[in-house]
């Protein structure tokens, strides 16, 4: 056999990509794990807000492009565990009601092929894979499930357990998050997580987090039928003459161009990179791109509508590990109003490095200093919908992203709750600064964390890139595994369910690799 066979090969190693590569790891499958940025320095820099948050530091450096031809630099970083280095950890489940059709003011989301039911186990899976702590039952609007986390709920701290009892007597149900950290709190010298105030948008210098690259790459990487490659980006794939089966993988690697053939091509490398990659390898068999007779290639993009809101405490606020709170009451609705309003978490905490970041030295230090000291910080999200024409397309060597938001007046009103909470929260009643105001790069097209939708899956090839599987209706070898396959976004973080997708894509694969995969293993030495 060709050293340039194998019998998977992932494209990507972010929540989709690398969480699949640990389930197949075991099977004895050759797989190779492609990955076109390389590992993360560990460096004191992975703590420094500045070098994070200011000069962007890890960010890739491209040049993309809105739909009004402009160009920006997306908030997106390739390397070993994609976005998830840098991820808030928060592992949300969809609600049950999610999977089917929702009304909202701008339209109606989709139903999905499947049901909660379907993904319920494999939610399950991915909370024990990736250390989840929560509690169950105290979300009002969490799905349905008779187990209990993995591990307790991470605790507040005095000033965030104050806002949940403020909350509390306002009426509402306020939650602990469901946070993927490695966290002992009853035995914290020997606890992983050290709950730093450097969590939420860093990389964990203690590898305490639980990234992709940390729960699935490394322990992937010890059965010695799982290789990976580094700086390899993938160009494009080539297919038979038949257009049925993905026949070379080409890869761009040091200035050196390679060719690597699989059983089976797995592409995940972020629902607007997937989609750029199935566009880039347009053929004579695929002319409107690989997969995509449905012309649902890059379309139906969603990103969520996402706020960052600051709101200034009447007393100092020296949490370090803030983002430990939901609230979810006005998921589905306030009663006032017919439609889905969102989701409200706490955010990692401010520090004034950020500020001057985002105020561009307009204030003072000592003004920064003092508004970080007292700021509760907020992250807002609404779901938006999947409309064709909200696309990825290429744009020469860049992309662009033709995005125009909708479900705003829910978004709105949902800011508008959370501004009415002030006072009882003891906060500034007049103060609620929307941060994204200071942010060098416009939310939502430069922010990619929540990307999702691009090459979507369902049971109809005339409406659908992917079947239920994940599979391409058109090419029998090629799956898709990250956030691509979302028929609709939610309003909840998207990671779990594209990691408990990633577990339940896996399960196929091993019954489709079969018997073959299982007599080579029986016959490769042990890791």
């Amino acid at each position: 056999m060709s050293e340039d066979r194998y019998d998977v090969i992932v494209i990507g190693t972010g929540a989709g990509g690398g969480t699949l590569a640990h389930a197949l790891a075991p099977s004895g499958a050759r797989i190779l794990l492609l990955e076109r940025g390389d590992f993360l320095p560990r460096e004191r820099d992975n703590w420094n807000s500045e070098a994070v948050f200011v000069a962007n530091k890890y960010k890739a450096q491209e040049t993309w492009y809105d739909k009004h031809g402009k160009a920006f630099h997306p908030g997106i970083h390739y390397c070993v565990g994609g976005n998830t280095k840098f991820y808030g950890a928060v592992l949300l489940r969809m609600r049950e009601g999610d999977f089917g059709e929702v009304r909202h003011e701008d339209g109606t989301s989709p139903r999905w092929p499947l049901s909660y039911a379907d993904f319920a186990p494999w939610y399950r899976q991915a909370e024990v894979l990736y250390h989840v702590h929560g509690q169950r039952g105290a979300d009002p609007t969490e799905p349905p499930d008779p187990s209990p986390y993995p591990y307790p709920p991470v605790s507040h701290e005095p000033r965030v357990q104050e806002l949940a009892d403020d909350l509390g007597r306002a009426g509402l149900r306020p939650f602990p998050l469901p946070l993927g950290v490695r966290l002992n709190e009853s035995d914290i010298p020997h606890s992983s997580c050290i709950r730093c105030d450097t969590c939420d948008g860093f990389p964990c210098l203690v590898s305490a987090k639980s990234d992709a690259h940390v729960t699935c790459v490394r322990p992937a990487l010890a059965h010695p039928n799982v290789t990976l490659m580094t700086n390899a980006t993938v160009e494009r794939l080539d297919t038979t003459a038949s257009g049925r089966e993905v026949s070379r993988v080409v890869v761009s690697q040091g200035g050196t161009r390679r060719q690597f053939a699989a059983d089976i091509v797995v592409v995940s490398c972020g629902a607007i990179n997937s989609a750029a990659l199935l566009l880039r390898s347009a053929s004579e068999q695929h002319s409107n791109g690989l997969g995509n007779r449905s012309d649902t290639v890059g379309r139906f993009y969603m990103c969520h509508n996402n706020s960052a809101l600051l709101a200034i405490s009447r007393k100092p606020n020296p949490t370090r590990f803030q983002k430990t709170l939901g609230v979810n009451d006005f998921y589905w609705g306030d009663g006032a109003w017919d439609y889905p309003l969102g989701h409200i978490q706490m955010l990692g905490k401010t520090d004034a490095a950020m500020f001057k970041g985002e105020t561009h030295g307009l204030l003072p230090r000592r003004a920064l200093d003092e508004l970080a000291r007292h700021s509760l910080d907020f992250w807002l999200t609404g779901e938006d919908l999947p409309r064709p024409d909200n696309r990825i397309t290429l744009a020469g060597e860049g992309l662009q992203i033709s995005y125009t938001p909708t479900n705003q007046e829910a978004h709105q009103r949902l800011t508008d709750k959370l501004r009415g909470l002030l006072r009882a929260i003891g906060c500034e009643p007049s103060i609620l600064v929307p941060r994204e105001a200071y942010f060098a790069k416009r939310l939502p097209v430069a922010a990619t964390g929540h990307q999702n939708g691009t090459v979507r899956f369902g049971n109809d090839p005339a409406t659908s890139a992917l079947d239920v599987n994940c599979r391409s209706h058109e090419v029998d070898n090629l799956y898709v595994v990250d956030g691509s396959f979302f028929a609709s976004s939610s309003a909840v973080n998207p990671t779990l369910t594209i990691i408990a997708n990633a577990l339940r894509v896996a399960a196929h694969l091993r019954e489709r690799l079969g018997s073959a995969v299982s007599a080579a293993a029986q016959q490769m030495p042990s890791a």
